[in-house]
């Protein structure tokens, strides 16, 4: 898989990632850096792509 794909995103990561974007862009924040600040954020919350085991998350 190439880097940056978002192919091991969820549906609902991706739509997360995507109000993030877009709350940035709102704050004047370029496209470029919305993005990438969005999918930190995801990947903070989730430790990126798909998770393997149980269907249960863990919060913390």
């Amino acid at each position: 898989m190439p880097r940056g794909s978002k192919e091991a995103y969820t549906d609902k990561q991706k739509r997360e990632a995507g109000h993030i974007e877009a709350g940035y862009e709102k704050k004047g924040v370029s496209k470029e850096e919305a993005e990438r600040r969005a999918w930190a954020t995801v990947n903070k919350q989730d430790g990126g792509g798909k998770k393997s085991g149980s269907g249960r998350k863990d919060h913390h």
